[in-house]
């Protein structure tokens, strides 16, 4: 088990280390808080919904969380060819164990970057308003970690590019946030794409943590935390036998 907090700490001081990362993971954010927050709110109040930097903020704060995470695995390329992991690959240890550290490192690293665009939100004026709920947004922010994490790490066990695998994760990720309600509310949307909304699992994270945020909520937080500890679980699962197939 020491070597899964090894990982873990590892994971934490490697991100603490650099802080041209820190900083580059506000440049997103910012770009949607500003274009979108404050370019589209007039237009979203006018349809009757209120701010849209309230309704906005949960979904930027989600969209980190899932671009940390799922990016974690190209850390695992780079680990599996130079770095700490090809030493521990070969160790006497179990292989789930140095999986299980790895994700649950991005997942911690993926939520300290959702905590810190949480702060820039409130600076920019999003107010929570139900602060008793904040520990279900807790909880959600961490599922959802964990579900990209172990996505991540699922596809960097599969492949040996560094420069293709921002591609594969790009043409992945960019789909699962403009379709899950990140941007518009579910409502009213043409059956096709609530579709394909209601299958993706960052739906669930978005909606649970504008819940447990504003009050806004389409499917029930209930709902989005069961839907995402199943996935959590369906994830680790696969990025476990992934994992479990890597040859140096």
């Amino acid at each position: 088990m020491n070597v899964i907090y090894i990982l873990w700490l590892r994971s934490l001081k490697h991100w603490w280390r650099s802080p041209a990362q820190i900083v580059a993971s506000f440049g997103q954010p910012l770009l949607y808080l500003i274009g979108l927050g404050y370019g589209l709110g007039a237009v979203f109040e006018k349809a009757g919904n209120g701010s849209y930097l309230q309704f906005l903020a949960p979904g930027v704060i989600a969209v980190t969380v899932l671009f940390s995470g799922a990016f974690s695995g190209i850390g695992l390329i780079w680990d599996r060819q130079f770095g700490f992991l090809k030493e521990t690959l070969v160790a006497p240890v179990p292989r789930l164990y140095v999986m299980i550290g790895r994700t649950l490192g991005g997942a911690t690293v993926a939520m300290i970057q959702g905590l810190l665009v949480f702060i820039l939100c409130v600076i920019f004026g999003f107010r929570p308003t139900l602060l008793a709920a904040v520990p279900l947004f807790f909880l959600t922010m961490a599922l959802v970690a964990v579900v990209c994490c172990a996505f991540g790490t699922a596809i960097g066990s599969r492949m040996q590019s560094m420069q293709a695998f921002p591609l594969i994760m790009n043409f992945v990720m960019m789909p699962l946030f403009f379709l899950s309600g990140a941007l518009y509310p579910l409502q009213g949307l043409p059956a096709a794409l609530k579709a394909v909304v209601t299958v993706n699992p960052l739906t669930y994270g978005v909606d649970g943590m504008r819940g447990s945020l504003i009050g806004i909520t389409h499917f029930g937080i209930p709902w989005d935390l069961g839907v995402l500890a199943v996935v959590a679980a369906v994830f680790m699962v696969l990025g476990a036998w992934s994992f479990s197939k890597i040859e140096l």
